[in-house]
């Protein structure tokens, strides 16, 4: 009988150790599986290494975030525009020698440079953008196109109101080699543009050539005077330099977006100015009509052609005496526009165009875009008994 019990229990010994060994063969199973699933389905960048020092996992900053969106690498959309910029050179002249420094007769010259936009063509010219005090005032222009060729150009119109000015290069001057080379931009629209969007300037930056400068759209709408004149511009953080006037700011797509004006110093805007990291850009939708006009030699009206004169009423005078915000009549101009109009002294000028009026710039905008024989659409403001009334009026202008 104890015989039999010795054998049961060294049976019974036997199967726990090989229930043991199972049981440890299933747990180490689990532990390999477990960490196979583990590496498999979580994310460990673990890159540990005798001696090496711990590095930053870096995103790769040339890939793109969106469609036609680059950060940093913009050498093709440069590529594609390059050959739409051209640099402009203007000669003033400042004295003549005949009672000048000199008497001997020498005349003497200002020499200036600048940059343009090739936008347009037609049957017998090459049509070009650029600022208007990039060209003001110059007896001499010529413009140096990609291929580092000269040609002689005119002014084809200017508007000092809006700073821009288109001049023309006669197509039977250009060699077939330059037209082969060259390209007419593609135009954008501004009115796309938000507040952080990345943009491309080029231009012929201190006259040294095309440079190419990158930055982000700081602002829009920014309220700019230069030489009398508001405009609202596109303030970006690209650097803007002396020669960049009349260049291109672009998107990621390689639109042209703007025209390069001025940058800001503690003088004010210039284009001269010497502070960095504040350029300013005209807006191209706001001027897209008046380029047009300008390429086809349209004539253009400016200033107050209405032939009224005033003061605008701001925000806070309207709340001081209860007067609609807009630009008040004390006088109309006999044989002027307004004359032959319904407007009358004591009118208020609330809205041109369907556009509110906060500054005499608004109205002087509209009248930019018009033509002679045109007609100009105001909302004013007139006193009917103890209030103020609005109606609609419209004006052919002459």
């Amino acid at each position: 009988m104890k015989k039999d019990e010795k054998i049961i229990e060294a049976k019974i010994e036997d199967n726990s150790k090989k229930t043991d060994s199972k049981t440890i063969v299933i747990i180490i199973l689990s532990v390999i599986l477990a960490l196979i699933l583990i590496f498999k389905f979580v994310d460990f960048d673990f890159n540990f290494s005798i001696g090496k020092k711990a590095e930053l996992n870096y995103t790769n900053v040339n890939t793109k975030i969106k469609e036609g969106i680059y950060i940093t690498d913009v050498s093709e959309v440069v590529e594609e525009v390059m050959p739409s910029i051209v640099s402009i050179t203007s000669k003033t002249l400042i004295s003549s020698g005949k009672y000048g420094p000199y008497f001997w007769g020498t005349e003497r010259y200002s020499e200036g440079a600048g940059s343009g936009i090739i936008v347009s063509k037609n049957d017998d010219e090459l049509l070009i953008l650029t600022n208007n005090h990039v060209v003001a005032g110059a007896e001499e222009l010529s413009v140096q196109f990609i291929n580092e060729k000269d040609y002689d150009a005119e002014i084809k119109g200017t508007n000092e109101r809006k700073d821009i000015a288109v001049i023309s290069v006669k197509l039977n001057k250009i060699d077939n080699e330059t037209l082969e080379k060259i390209k007419i931009a593609t135009l954008g629209d501004s009115n796309d543009l938000k507040v952080g969007n990345g943009v491309i300037a080029i231009g012929n930056a201190l006259g040294y050539g095309q440079s190419v400068t990158t930055g982000v759209v700081s602002a829009l709408n920014r309220e700019v005077e230069i030489d009398t004149y508001k405009n609202e511009m596109i303030q970006i953080d690209a650097a803007i330099n002396g020669g960049n006037s009349g260049g291109a700011l672009l998107n990621s797509k390689g639109e042209v977006i703007g025209i390069n004006s001025a940058k800001y110093s503690s003088n004010g805007f210039s284009s001269e100015a010497s502070i960095e990291g504040m350029g300013f850009a005209i807006p191209i939708t706001d001027v897209k009509e008046l380029i047009t006009s300008l390429m086809n030699g349209e004539e253009i009206s400016s200033g107050m052609t209405l032939g009224v004169e005033g003061y605008v009423v701001t925000k806070e005078q309207s709340k001081n005496y209860n007067m609609p915000v807009g630009f008040y009549i004390s006088k109309i101009a006999s044989k002027s526009n307004a004359e032959d109009s319904e407007l009358e002294i004591g009118n208020i000028i609330t809205k041109v165009e369907g556009k509110k009026v906060d500054d005499i710039g608004d109205i002087q905008d509209e009248l930019l875009k018009k033509k002679k024989d045109d007609s100009i659409k105001l909302t004013i403001a007139y006193v009917d008994g103890k209030e103020y009334k609005e109606k609609d009026i419209e004006i052919k202008l002459k």
